[in-house]
């Protein structure tokens, strides 16, 4: 099952599970390939510490044929999927960091990242990263029982619900590691 933007791009997706709200059928997704940050690098003024940030569509349009090359030395495939950057290839570092997770309980806030690589495009620095926690996506599901982004007011709506429906589906992908 596949999840379309705006832009046409597709992200393919495995139904993780479906609920029922006000007549509404919704579908949690978790993506087929391994979602990636774009992060940039920048100098806080003030400091030395470098900042990170995520990258913008205009950036990652700028950089995405190199970032492509950088990890295609790793036999890894980036591709310029729906709502996120996505690698298609082994990454035996990633299965090592989610059983480290699972084993280590942290009350952080703070998302856990598996760098895969750091170029240079001019004088900006960028990073590829995968977050170990799964990334989920929630969709309606419409009359011809495809998935569908949802509206800002639809995501406000739902809001309160997404941490339940995250550790649900987190437990069940994490039980699956042991």
């Amino acid at each position: 099952m596949s999840v379309s933007d705006e832009q046409g791009r597709s992200l393919p997706c495995y139904v993780e599970h479906q609920f029922e709200m006000n007549g509404v059928e919704y579908a949690v997704l978790l993506p087929v390939n391994i979602p990636v940050d774009l992060v940039t690098w920048s100098a806080d003024d003030d400091s030395e510490d470098e900042e990170a940030d995520l990258a913008t569509e205009e950036e990652i349009d700028q950089v995405f044929e190199t970032a492509k090359a950088v990890l295609a030395e790793q036999d890894l495939l980036l591709q310029r999927t729906a709502l996120t950057l996505t690698v298609v290839g082994e990454i035996p570092e990633l299965d090592e960091a989610i059983e480290a997770l699972n084993r280590t309980e942290s009350d952080d806030d703070e998302e856990e990242l598996l760098c895969l690589a750091n170029f240079y495009e001019g004088e900006q620095e960028y990073g590829l990263y995968v977050p170990i926690d799964p990334m989920l996506v929630l969709a309606r599901i419409n009359a011809d029982a495809k998935p569908e982004l949802l509206t800002d007011a639809e995501l406000d709506e739902l809001e309160p619900l997404l941490p339940s429906i995250e550790s649900l589906i987190a437990e069940q992908l994490f039980n699956g590691f042991e």
